[in-house]
C-alpha cells in the first residue's frame, strides 16, 4: 500500500513566531541571581575566560545582558579581572575567586546544568501556543505533493488531510505490512515539514528542563536562514532558541510510562523533557501500539486529558505538578484488532480513525514497478502477473504493501550470490518467494 524509498519533497517554510531580542537581564525572564549562578559555574569549570566566551556559552548578548551580571559578580567579589585581550569589556578575562567557587559548588549541588541559559516557563508556553500544530493547514494539492511517493488511493488521502488539519489525534489500523508507519512518517516529514523555534532548555521554579535533543530534533543550518547568524538562530534574535524542523518523534515497543514524564538525572540534577514535550509543535507517533511493555489501557488512559484539554501534567522531583501545552499531532499505529485494544469511550476521543487496507492487484503492481525503478531492476509486468497468480491467488495469500520491496530485495540478494544481473524471471521470482514467504 505504501512505498518508503522515494526521496521526500522539499520542506516548506512558514513565517510566524520568532524569539524576541534581549535588551536587559530582565528580558530573559530569569532572575539576576539565576544568571549570575550560571556564569559562576562556567568560570568554575573553565578557569580564566573572557566575558564574550561566557556570553557565548550562555547564548546571551554580552553588552545588554551579561555585562550587568559580570559587574555584579565583581562587586560581590565572586570574580575578578585578570587581563584583557582588547579594549572592550567583552574582552576582559575573568577568573573566579574563592568566594565565587564556594557559591558555584553550592549551586552545582542543587543543579549541575551548565550550558545555554534556559528560557522562562512563561516564554516557552507562549511560544508553543503561537507555533502549535493547530496553526498548520494543508489542502489536496499539498497532500498530493507531500505523499506522492506513496501508492495511496484518493479516499485514503482525503481522510488523512482533515486529520492533519485537526492537529489533534489519529488512529491508523489495519493488517501488518501495508504502510501505516510509512504513511505516518510521510505526514510528519512532508506535511509537517516546516520550521519552528524551541528552546535549548526551560526553567521552572529554579529547575532546568532540557528540551532540545540532537537525536530527535533537526536543526536548520545557517545557510538555510534568511538572516545569517549562528546555526539555528537568525542574527539579532534570542539565541537561547534554536530553529528546527517540526519534530516527528516515533516510539515503539520500548515505550514505558516513565518515558512519558520528566526524567530526573540524580547525577546532573536537572531534567530531560519527555517524548511528548519534545514533540510539541509536531507529531508524536506511537508505533506498534499494543505491543509496549505497559498495558494498552494504561497507555490510553495516560492520553485522555491531553487529548481533551490540550494540556499535559508532569511531575517535578519535589512532587509539584506543572501544566505543559500539548500541541501535538498524536498518532497511534497498530496491526492488532482495535476491539482488542480500545473501548468505545476512548475511540470517541480519537478524532480520526483511518483503516489502512491491503493494496489491490493494480496498486501492488504499481508499487512493484516503482521499487524496480529505485533498485535499478528491469520491470517486467508479465513476470509480476505470474508472481501474483502462482504465489498469491493459487496459495490464497493476502497482498501486503511491503511485499514488493522485500521480494525485489530477495531478487537482488540471489542475483548477487549467483553473480548475474538482477531480472524478474519466473525462476528468480519463484526462488525469491520461496525464501521470503512462510506458510503459518
Amino acid at each position: 500500500m505504501a512505498l518508503a524509498d522515494v526521496a521526500p519533497a522539499t520542506y516548506q517554510k512558514i513565517d510566524g513566531w520568532q524569539p524576541p531580542q534581549l535588551d536587559n537581564p530582565g528580558s530573559t525572564g530569569l532572575t539576576h541571581g539565576f544568571l549570575a549562578d550560571l556564569a559562576l559555574k562556567i568560570m568554575y569549570f573553565r578557569g580564566q575566560i573572557t566575558g564574550s566566551e561566557i556570553a557565548d556559552e550562555l547564548k546571551l548578548p554580552f553588552q545588554t545582558v551579561m555585562l550587568p551580571i559580570m559587574s555584579f559578580l565583581r562587586r560581590e567579589q565572586m570574580c575578578e579581572v585578570k587581563g584583557s585581550t582588547g579594549l572592550a569589556a567583552a574582552s576582559f578575562e575573568y577568573v573566579i575567586t574563592s568566594k565565587g567557587s564556594t557559591r558555584a559548588r553550592e549551586q552545582l549541588d542543587r543543579s549541575g546544568y551548565v550550558g545555554a541559559a534556559p528560557v522562562s516557563w512563561k516564554q516557552y508556553v507562549a511560544s508553543i501556543k503561537a507555533q502549535g500544530t493547530r496553526k498548520l493547514r494543508v489542502d489536496p494539492r499539498m497532500m498530493d505533493q507531500g505523499l506522492s511517493h506513496l501508492v495511496l488511493d484518493d479516499r485514503m488521502v482525503n481522510k488523512i488531510g482533515p486529520a492533519v488539519n485537526s492537529g489533534r489525534s489519529m488512529f491508523l489500523y489495519g493488517p501488518p505490512g501495508n504502510g501505516k508507519t510509512t504513511i505516518a512518517e510521510g505526514i510528519g516529514h512532508l506535511v509537517l515539514g516546516n520550521d519552528m523555534y524551541i528552546p535549548y532548555s526551560v526553567e521552572v521554579d529554579g529547575h532546568v528542563i532540557k528540551v532540545y535533543d540532537e537525536i530527535n530534533h533537526v536543526a536548520v543550518k545557517e545557510d538555510e536562514l534568511t538572516a545569517k547568524g549562528p546555526v539555528g538562530t537568525a542574527a539579532g534574535l534570542d539565541k537561547r532558541w534554536i530553529k528546527i524542523r517540526r519534530p516527528v518523534i516515533m516510539v515503539g515497543g520500548e515505550l514505558t510510562m516513565d518515558g512519558l514524564d520528566l526524567v530526573y538525572d540524580p547525577n546532573t540534577r536537572f531534567y530531560e523533557a519527555p517524548f511528548q514535550m519534545k514533540a510539541n509543535g509536531g507529531m508524536f507517533l506511537i508505533d506498534d501500539f499494543g505491543r509496549q511493555q505497559i498495558r494498552p489501557r494504561d497507555l490510553l488512559n495516560r492520553w485522555i486529558v491531553p487529548m481533551e484539554k490540550n494540556v499535559d501534567f508532569l511531575s517535578l522531583a519535589t512532587g509539584k505538578k506543572i501544566e505543559v501545552p500539548f500541541a501535538v499531532l498524536l498518532v497511534f499505529c497498530t496491526n492488532l484488532p482495535p476491539g482488542d485494544l480500545v473501548d468505545e469511550a476512548f475511540l470517541r476521543r480519537i478524532r480520526h480513525k483511518i483503516e489502512v487496507i491491503s493494496p489491490t492487484f493494480d496498486e501492488y503492481r504499481e508499487i512493484f514497478r516503482r521499487l524496480c525503478e529505485i533498485r535499478k531492476v528491469p520491470y517486467d509486468d508479465q513476470a509480476v502477473r505470474y508472481l501474483l497468480q502462482e504465489h498469491y491467488i493459487k496459495k490464497n495469500r493476502k497482498l501486503r504493501g511491503s511485499h514488493p520491496r522485500d521480494i525485489v530485495d530477495q531478487v537482488l540478494d540471489i542475483s548477487s550470490y549467483l553473480g548475474i544481473e538482477p531480472r524478474l524471471s519466473k525462476n528468480m521470482l519463484d526462488q525469491a518467494a520461496e525464501a521470503y514467504f512462510v506458510d503459518l
